[in-house]
């Protein structure tokens, strides 16, 4: 069966991302997979891939915003549990690892974690500005806490609160109360813990909370009371319940994003609001108040790329001034649909952005998620892969891509079940492209 040969056409009616659908496959060795996948890639001309985790257990980083990489592009780090396809219990503990790309993708286990979810995980991310430590949340003592841990020395320090997004100097964090977050859309914040505010519409306890990376010492910086406040013409508030989430720092830690959001009685939806602060939490301005505001990068330390909904394209990707009104369109033509977007980094010492956007789709008809690089100068998409999510991937436990690339632009890694393992990691050479 190894012997076997196949046609170009063949190749082409194969499944992308090295799941071929073609009888007989399955009794392949796993080297000859390899070689058919790769030929393959070669043929539709995509970049090569490779999983870097593998079975029995399941692997996944979760968000897209998050330094995956460590500073020398050799560790990536990753999740791992020993189920699928429900909401995690309050007694659920998955492992914290690394993956040793210079070492046979070796999986080096760090720790563990009480405190995750299927699309953010714990947060954990290695700590900005540092080259050995990392960081993640966890529960213990009846209260979410973070550990920063040393990779090399082993040594650990745990601070009384959790965190969100990091400023890039490695000392300030911020976080929204994770409690009421599970509580209003579960698979973003963490079981274990019940709102404390759960009979009230917007409290004046909860909100976003300031935490020193040093002292350890958290303070209240915006409270949801105070948000709810502000003139918000475009919605009908009356009734709803609120919270905050989706929270990030710019380049320079000068601001950080938050997503306001609520629902009201019945309703399935949410309405949203994307908003900007200042690290204390003074100077909040309303950046995009059309109610429907998903995922959003930073470019730079005044503009917001973000897929939304204004008048003047309807649903696109559009780049916000902070600060202002000012917003344009980008890729109507080309980026139709809403996905986790990010830009690579730019030329190194130029101090600008790099001109490709890095993105996903969710699953199509066929059930495909498509990762791509959008080069804003030409305008032109460069496919990255075609990744088959099997139906039972949905709701809370689905599993979306969420490409996340390495500090030199060069590599990427998504998570994926489309090889048949599971929920894994796999490495995209993108390399060539970008040169």
């Amino acid at each position: 069966m190894d012997d076997i040969k196949l046609t170009r056409r063949e190749f082409l009616r194969c499944a992308a991302g090295g799941t071929l659908a073609l009888a007989g496959f399955s009794d392949l060795t796993a080297g000859t997979k390899s070689k058919i996948a790769n030929r393959k890639l070669q043929i539709e001309n995509l970049p090569p891939v490779r999983a870097i985790t593998r079975g029995p257990k399941f692997h996944w980083f979760s968000y897209y915003d998050k330094l995956q990489f460590d500073p020398t592009c050799r560790y990536v780090l990753g999740m791992e549990v020993d189920f699928e396809h429900r909401s995690p219990k309050p007694d659920d503990v998955i492992k914290i690892g690394m993956v040793d790309l210079k070492n046979n993708d070796h999986w080096v286990e760090l720790g563990e974690s009480r405190a995750w979810c299927w699309q953010q995980g714990c947060m954990l991310q290695w700590r900005p500005g540092s080259k050995n430590k990392i960081m993640w949340n966890d529960r213990q003592g009846g209260r979410f806490v973070s550990h920063i841990l040393d990779v090399r020395s082993g040594k650990k320090r745990t601070l009384p609160h959790p965190f969100y997004t990091v400023s890039p100097d490695g000392r300030t964090a911020v976080a929204p109360d994770f409690r009421r977050v599970n509580a209003m859309r579960p698979g973003y914040g963490y079981a274990g813990l019940p709102d404390p505010y759960a009979d009230e519409l917007a409290p004046k306890d909860s909100g976003i909370f300031q935490l020193d990376l040093e002292t350890g010492r958290q303070d209240l910086i915006i409270s949801i009371a105070d948000v709810v406040n502000i003139p918000n013409p475009r919605a009908n508030l009356t009734g709803a319940k609120h919270y905050f989430n989706h929270l990030l720092f710019n380049p320079d830690g000068s601001r950080f994003i938050f997503l306001h959001r609520w629902r009201g009685k019945g309703q399935r939806g949410f309405g949203t609001r994307m908003l900007t602060a200042k690290p204390d939490g003074t100077n909040i301005h309303v950046v995009d108040d059309y109610g429907r505001t998903s995922h959003f990068i930073w470019r730079d330390t005044r503009h917001i790329l973000a897929w939304a909904w204004h008048p003047s394209h309807g649903n696109a990707f559009y780049l916000y001034e902070d600060g202002t009104r000012k917003v344009e369109v980008v890729g109507k033509a080309v980026l139709t649909q809403n996905g986790h977007c990010s830009y690579l980094p730019g030329p190194p010492r130029s101090g600008k952005p790099n001109k490709w956007i890095l993105n996903d789709t969710y699953p199509d008809k066929e059930r495909k998620q498509h990762v791509y690089l959008y080069n804003t100068t030409t305008g032109k998409k460069v496919p990255l892969g075609r990744f088959y999510s099997p139906p039972q991937y949905k709701g809370e436990w689905r599993c979306d891509t969420h490409p996340r690339f390495s500090p030199d632009g060069r590599s990427v890694v998504i998570d994926s079940p489309h090889g048949g393992n599971g929920r894994q990691m796999y490495l995209i050479d993108i390399s060539k492209i970008i040169a």
